[in-house]
């Protein structure tokens, strides 16, 4: 990880230059085996071939990063309990090619970075306690190609961000537990190229985005097995291009190019032979891009194209004895939604593109064999979806 930060005013902006390759392979794995513990455990594995931190702080600063990655990148971390789990038990597990955060605290900076991945991204989490108990349970399984982190705090920034995957990622797991006594949550999340952006206290910024995700495969995967649980939500969420974008201040310019040609698969299946609620999400779009500003003005040119392999979400549960149950399913070749602050006196600008030429499915699967007391499944397919809206941060 390198990191530079300028924190004194200057006169003209503090040149920062960036320059990483990694052409290794990038290997991290844990694996923890407990017979009983009373507070929990928590592992934490992190697998990671590039990585910049760059910040400025009552300064300003131009910056310069170029980050490839040409090696492998893989991360598993692995729970097995005998007996008892404990109060909370913890598993999180990160795989990414290329990452980066730049910000900017009462002060201005202008970047560009550009991010490459061209090897595999994977990261495995799982929990193995088939015989044992736990009360609470947290999963969460990241894989990301190339991610960039913005963060602005009373500043400005003027950003070109260009991001290229090529490599397949998956985020793949599960768990295996005997009896959960209180609520568990396993997610696997998976993008081949990620970008959020966050501004607060009066913040402003000029953004120019561009994602190509030519991936083979970009898989999001969970598969969870209970032999009774009170609360449980099993998710999987995919996506070939992502971009978020949540500003409180008075300007949000933002040209975002999207272009995705992998298969994008989102599939979370769940069991449980007891349960008191279960829920089963799943999640896949070719490309999606989200954009808030809480202020004046919201001027947002967006290009969205997914094609090539398709877009697909599976959900499926079953279950003997419960009482309510929850399956849903999520598919879309391009979504993008655009919010600007009406209490500001906003005004928003749109020029939206969307096409897609690939296939997009969805399909949900729920199975109870007892009469429990709500059953739901939802499934949704969409090619292009877009929605732009002026109304209070509270949406009322």
């Amino acid at each position: 990880m390198l990191s530079g930060v300028a924190t004194s005013q200057t006169t003209a902006p503090s040149p920062i230059l960036n320059n990483q390759i990694n052409l290794g392979e990038i290997f991290s794995e844990q694996a923890l085996n407990v017979q009983t513990v009373t507070d929990g455990v928590t592992a934490s594995t992190t697998a990671q071939a590039n990585g910049v931190s760059i910040g400025v702080a009552n300064a300003d600063a131009s910056a310069t990063s170029n980050q490839t990655n040409q090696g492998a990148v893989y991360a598993h971390g692995v729970v097995g309990i005998a007996a008892d789990g404990g109060a909370a038990t913890t598993v999180n597990t990160t795989a990414a090619g290329n990452s980066g955060t730049i910000g900017a605290a009462s002060g201005t900076i202008s970047a560009f970075g550009v991010q490459v991945n061209n090897a595999a991204v994977t990261a495995r989490g799982q929990i193995e306690a088939g015989d044992a108990q736990a009360k609470d349970v947290s999963v969460s399984t990241l894989a990301m190609g190339n991610t960039q982190g913005v963060s602005l705090d009373n500043g400005a920034a003027g950003l070109r961000l260009s991001q290229s995957n090529t490599a397949n990622t998956l985020a793949d797991g599960g768990a295996h537990v005997g009896a959960v006594t209180g609520s568990i949550s396993v997610s696997a999340t998976t993008a081949g190229n990620n970008i959020n952006i966050s501004g607060a206290n009066q913040s402003a910024s000029r953004l120019i985005t561009d994602q190509a995700n030519t991936a083979d495969v970009t898989q999001a995967s969970k598969f969870t097995a209970y032999g009774s649980s009170y609360l449980s939500a099993t998710t999987a969420t995919a996506t070939g291009n992502t971009l978020s974008v949540a500003n409180e201040g008075p300007l949000t310019d933002l040209t975002s190019n999207q272009w995705n040609t992998s298969y994008v698969r989102g599939q979370a299946e769940a069991t449980s032979y007891q349960f008191g609620g279960a829920q089963t999400n799943a999640y896949a779009v070719g490309n999606a891009s989200q954009v808030v500003n809480l202020g004046s003005e919201l001027a947002l040119n967006n290009t969205q194209t997914n094609d090539g392999g398709g877009v697909e979400a599976i959900a499926t549960f079953g279950g003997q004895d419960g009482y309510d149950a929850t399956t849903t399913a999520t598919a879309m070749g391009n979504a993008v939604s655009g919010t600007v602050c009406s209490r500001c006196n906003g005004r928003m600008t749109v020029n939206n593109n969307q096409v897609n030429n690939a296939d997009v499915g969805a399909s949900t699967t729920t199975n109870s064999y007892s009469p429990g007391r709500q059953v739901t499944g939802v499934s949704t397919a969409v090619g292009n979806n877009a929605g732009f809206y002026v109304r209070s941060p509270s949406g009322n």
